[in-house]
């Protein structure tokens, strides 16, 4: 029962994806240019299948690794296959495997790079012939069943350069549903929305390392973010605490609602002043 992480193409080609719906945890980080990747962490619920999966970069896999994670992507960098190959991580590459209907699978609906799908039954076969633990014991992230405090925040936009993210708190099922670019983030075999009981948007530093738009971004030093939960926002810090991403207020850890949860990186130019906040849905 060892977590799974994912790295998921949000290319609007690949665009609605398959098994977001089911991750405990989805980081969405700047990869090049001005469009995101996701990191899919799943546990608790397990897809038939998730992607479109798309290539590696290390802040996403040193994530992987400290949540404890066996790390799925497809294709990526010599010098980070390296990394990954010599041990950084337990990371199973689509190149290897590509289109081999054990552990991914290429759709004919769509082009690649935008088509290639982990199956998760072969995750487990394609880790075991790799020598990889397929058990774990996860320490559970801190959880609670009562109100939570702050102002209201129906609906937040956030952007990431030319593109942009919403959130709409739908208040019967008190829960945020998720667009991207103005499209709802949905399931693409049948629809089904991508439904959170927790955001959370933080900032940090972000630099561009090379001529092909490969970034450094600081997941460790900690700094501003925001929490959203029950139709509220709260203003917190984000700590990286035994390796995984943590919201605290005044030193203390506030805890996550039971559910789904997404963690948005965003720069700190505009980082949190960026962000619109509204009382209503509009």
């Amino acid at each position: 029962n060892r977590a799974v992480a994912v790295m998921v193409n949000n290319h609007s080609k690949a665009r609605p994806q398959t098994g977001l719906s089911q991750a405990d945890i989805v980081f969405e980080i700047l990869a090049e240019g001005n469009i995101t990747r996701f990191l899919a962490l799943f546990h608790s619920e397990i897809p038939e299948k998730v992607g479109p999966v798309r290539s590696a970069r290390p802040y996403y896999f040193d994530l992987a690794n400290d949540y404890g994670a066996i790390y799925v992507y497809h294709g990526a960098a010599n010098f980070i296959e390296d990394m990954i190959q010599t041990g950084e991580t337990d990371g199973l590459n689509g190149m290897y495997y590509d289109n081999d209907k054990v552990l991914f699978e290429r759709s004919s609906d769509r082009v690649a790079p935008h088509n290639s799908y982990a199956i998760f039954d072969g995750i487990a076969t394609r880790a075991d012939e790799k020598g990889y633990d397929l058990e774990a014991v996860h320490e559970p992230l801190s959880f609670t069943y009562e109100e939570v405090g702050g102002e209201t925040a129906l609906d937040i936009t956030l952007p990431y350069s030319n593109y942009q993210v919403r959130y709409q708190y739908d208040e019967t099922k008190q829960l945020y549903h998720r667009y991207s670019d103005g499209a709802q983030t949905v399931e693409y075999t049948d629809s089904t929305p991508i439904e959170l009981a927790n955001v959370l948007i933080l900032e940090t530093h972000h630099q561009v390392i090379d001529n092909a738009g490969r970034r450094e971004i600081d997941l460790t030093s900690g700094g501003d973010a925001l929490l959203l939960q029950r139709g509220k926002v709260q203003n917190v810090q984000w700590e990286r605490i035994g390796g995984r991403i943590i919201p605290t207020k005044d030193g203390e850890q506030v805890p996550f609602i039971p559910g789904k949860t997404w963690i948005n990186v965003i720069p700190t130019s505009p980082g949190i002043e960026g962000i619109r906040i509204s009382e209503t849905s509009e």
